[in-house]
């Protein structure tokens, strides 16, 4: 269901949030009774057979004040947010104020912020009421979704299956209509992946726009900024993605006093027509599992069927194989101790660094011709779960075979560790009922634009966000 283009379900939890908020501000929906109406959801998503376990921990009797609240600002004609009453959950690799926050490790297991991250602060101006905070890997750092303090999260149209990571509960717990939308953390994929595994619309923002203090990756995280991680909305709508980045947008606040950060528009998206599209599905060194490649395939050609120019040979000038440098970027920035061997010297930094700014030049380029790229989020589905071993020993299935883990990580990290802004778009299900995603990829500060276009993606897919089979009655 594209809730800009179908018929509403019956169930406002399975709404998009746009339509959540503009029901709050106009009295035909109350806060608290949405509230309310996705702790049923939570429930139902929790008992068996699906054992979704995307929350990890509560908030209920502050949220449920805060709610009541909302509901008597909409009475009295109080000046209203734009996310005004809308109950929501965060990753818990975020820190929140007076919720236990923990990154997914025990070491932070009774860790509770005495402040917001920014992010989420920013959230709550809007009016968007924190109610729990979702599950996730130690320190974000995993394909699934799954730690020693909570668990694992399966996914909503399988349980036997991975919702993704790292913010697989936060994707799960929209998808499952739990939340009204939630934010999330892109370092490798992290927000892409899951949105693209469990059938909604994520977007990795472009690096530096949403301050990601607050960040929980190591025992003593939340002071500084990585290189390369961003936080991401998670939603149920292409329309919600870009309200929700209006929002969150911004400079960190030593930088609030002096700086305005005013990400271009897309006002002139509005249909596919005569839009530039280079179609990047085909990659030798960045395979994608069969199931996922005929879906992609349609995806274009329904791009193309909708009036876009769609070039499937071209390519930006940079060896794809380079995406094992950008993942070493990555690591460097997710390691948490100093005996880890991931880390870089800052001299090495500094040389990849450069590489880096070469290939997003070349990503630059390659923009003056075309006005998005089209490509895989990651080389496969949702698989099975498997947390025998670890990133160097694991390995999933592969069209009969399989792949090293390692390789998930090649489309997100290409595009990611040149800082590019991506939507990740539902564009239809595999045979065996599976969602899969694209990315939607436009030059650096044109956030609108991707999530534009993969509004009208799904359009043309007839595609976009449905409700998993754990939520039906």
């Amino acid at each position: 269901m594209n809730a800009t283009r179908d018929a509403l379900p019956s169930d406002p939890t399975l709404w998009d949030a746009t339509t959540q908020a503009a029901a709050i501000r106009e009295g035909r929906l109350g806060s608290e009774q949405l509230l309310d109406l996705q702790l049923e959801r939570l429930a139902r998503a929790d008992s068996e057979p699906w054992r979704v376990n995307a929350v990890c921990t509560t908030d209920l009797e502050r949220a449920r004040a805060a709610c009541r609240e909302a509901d008597e600002a909409v009475r009295h004609g109080d000046p209203l947010g734009p996310l005004h009453g809308l109950p929501i959950t965060i990753k818990d690799a975020i820190a929140t104020e007076g919720i236990v926050s923990t990154g997914g490790a025990t070491v932070l297991r009774d860790h509770v912020p005495k402040a917001d991250a920014p992010a989420v602060a920013a959230l709550r101006r809007a009016g968007a009421i924190v109610w729990g905070k979702t599950n996730l890997p130690e320190w974000s750092g995993e394909w699934q979704s799954f730690n020693e303090l909570f668990g694992t999260t399966n996914n909503p149209w399988d349980p036997a299956r991975t919702p993704g990571g790292s913010s697989g509960g936060a994707a799960a717990a929209v998808a499952c209509g739990i939340s009204s939308f939630e934010l999330g953390t892109d370092i490798g994929g992290s927000v892409r992946v899951p949105a693209s595994m469990c059938g909604v619309f994520g977007h990795k923002p472009s690096f530096g726009v949403i301050p990601t203090l607050g960040y929980l990756d190591e025992p003593r995280g939340g002071d500084t900024q990585s290189d390369v991680n961003t936080f991401g909305p998670i939603a149920r709508s292409a329309r919600d993605l870009a309200m929700l980045l209006d929002v969150l947008v911004m400079p960190t606040p030593d930088l609030a006093p002096a700086v305005r950060i005013e990400l271009p528009r897309a006002d002139d998206v509005r249909s596919l027509e005569g839009l530039r599209v280079a179609a990047w599905i085909d990659e030798p060194t960045m395979p994608i599992e069969s199931a996922m490649r005929s879906v992609l395939h349609r995806a274009v050609d329904a791009i193309e069927a909708a009036g876009a120019v769609v070039d499937r040979a071209a390519r930006p000038a940079i060896d794809p194989a380079t995406w094992i440098d950008g993942a070493r970027l990555i690591g460097a920035a997710v390691s948490v101790s100093d005996d880890d061997e991931r880390p870089l010297t800052h001299q090495r930094w500094l040389r990849m660094h450069r590489e880096r700014e070469r290939r997003r030049a070349e990503w630059a380029r390659f923009f003056e011709s075309f006005d998005v790229v089209v490509c895989p989020v990651t080389t496969v589905v949702a698989f099975e779960h498997a947390q025998e071993g670890g990133w160097d020993t694991r390995s999933v299935p592969f069209d009969g075979g399989t792949i090293r883990y390692l390789e998930l990580e090649a489309w997100p990290a290409t595009v990611g560790a040149a800082y590019l802004p991506s939507t990740s778009v539902p564009v239809g299900f595999t045979a065996a009922g599976l969602p899969v995603g694209m990315q939607v990829v436009s030059p650096f500060l044109h956030d609108h634009r991707s999530i534009a276009v993969a509004g009208l993606v799904a359009d043309a897919c007839l595609a976009g966000y449905h409700p998993p089979p754990c939520t039906f009655r």
